[in-house]
């Protein structure tokens, strides 16, 4: 393997955490939303949604003794079971979700609302919802309640759920990061989605030939490790990613599929041009914003070429690359955004540049 420090830099596409990407001019991501009391999007993010139905919790169990939930903590209560509920539970439990949901989606109006006020969201004709929440039905209804609450306030917007599977759509998105051109003699492309709890790395098969603007591209295998159960330090966690994206190349060659020499990154913060996070990643394990961390760097270093070319790295927002998956669907509207709900609250807003 060459010295990375000697290695001729590979052809640049375009810088990291660029505006113009070859879809969609990025107007904005990772806006922060401050009050008084915090940032606004903690209330409208994964552990929100816990936070409210352990409050319900403790108070049934101070009425009655009983909690239709039982006895296992709010963290280990997967939305599944409460999806459970919905459909086969008492009318008490019922009403338990059912409040809990209605509760949570009175916050995401507000950041919904918030953000619509930004002068970079202003016009935004369709907001898409992904994240850990889209997957459940209780995320499903939580979307649909919003979209209710807000044009019951005469807001007028669409409100819809990510069309890809959620723990997909983070690494379908980084084919648009990439020039149309490099799909030319190849078949797939590796693409990673790190995110607060989980590790994501898949190989994206594009399928041009069944549709031009990429809206059959799937995953064709994938790896996934949850890092927040495991508690590595940062060197390990980059160990494990670049193994894991290593068994996928392995995988590749041995069904014949020829990968570009193209790695599409997603990754929690504000993203600058050199690759370095300039902040956001704080529920990433380690210090992922130091000035000595570079993660397209380190991820070129181990992954040096690919099909005997030069590997090119670009990483984005992990929003603004799970938005992008979306892109096929957004042809009737020129201004559209996208909210991650997961361990934090992700933000995105795009507009469509002339195809």
């Amino acid at each position: 393997m060459s010295d990375p420090d000697t290695r001729p830099a590979p052809p640049r596409f375009q810088d990291h955490g660029a505006d113009s990407l070859p879809a969609v001019t990025v107007d904005s991501y990772n806006a922060e939303l401050r009050t008084p009391d915090g940032f606004l999007g903690d209330r409208a993010s994964s552990r929100a949604f816990k936070a409210i139905l352990d409050w319900w919790r403790k108070r049934l169990r101070e009425v009655d003794k009983e909690d239709p939930l039982g006895e296992a903590p709010t963290q280990e209560i997967h939305r599944r079971q409460l999806d459970d509920m919905l459909a086969s539970g008492d009318t008490e439990a019922a009403g338990l979700v059912h409040g809990v949901v209605e509760e949570f989606a009175q916050s995401l109006t507000a950041v919904v609302k918030a953000l619509l006020k930004l002068k970079e969201w202003r016009g935004t004709e369709r907001i898409v919802i992904g994240g850990g929440m889209r997957g459940s039905r209780v995320g499903e209804l939580a979307i649909g309640r919003t979209a209710m609450l807000l044009k019951g306030d005469k807001i007028d917007i669409d409100l819809v759920p990510i069309r890809h599977d959620p723990d997909e759509a983070g690494m379908i998105g980084a084919v648009q990061l990439a020039p149309p051109w490099i799909f030319k003699g190849h078949d797939a492309l590796l693409a990673v989605d790190i995110g607060g709890s989980n590790m994501r790395a898949g190989l994206v098969r594009q399928h041009l030939k069944k549709a031009a603007n990429l809206s059959e591209a799937c995953i064709w295998e994938s790896e996934i490790w949850q890092h927040r159960a495991d508690k590595p330090a940062r060197e390990e966690a980059i160990d494990r990613l670049c193994a894991m994206m290593g068994e996928l190349m392995r995988k590749a060659e041995k069904r014949g599929l020829h990968l570009a020499p193209f790695i599409g990154v997603g990754c929690p913060g504000r993203i600058r041009p050199d690759g370095s996070i300039e902040k956001g990643a704080q529920n990433l394990p380690g210090n992922w914003e130091s000035s000595r961390f570079n993660l397209p760097e380190r991820l070129r270093a181990t992954l040096p070429e690919i099909g005997g070319h030069e590997t090119v790295v670009v990483m984005h927002n992990d929003a603004v690359v799970q938005g992008l998956s979306q892109v096929p669907w957004m042809d009737d509207v020129k201004h559209w955004g996208v909210l991650t709900i997961g361990t934090g609250l992700g933000n995105a807003r795009f507009t469509n540049r002339a195809r």
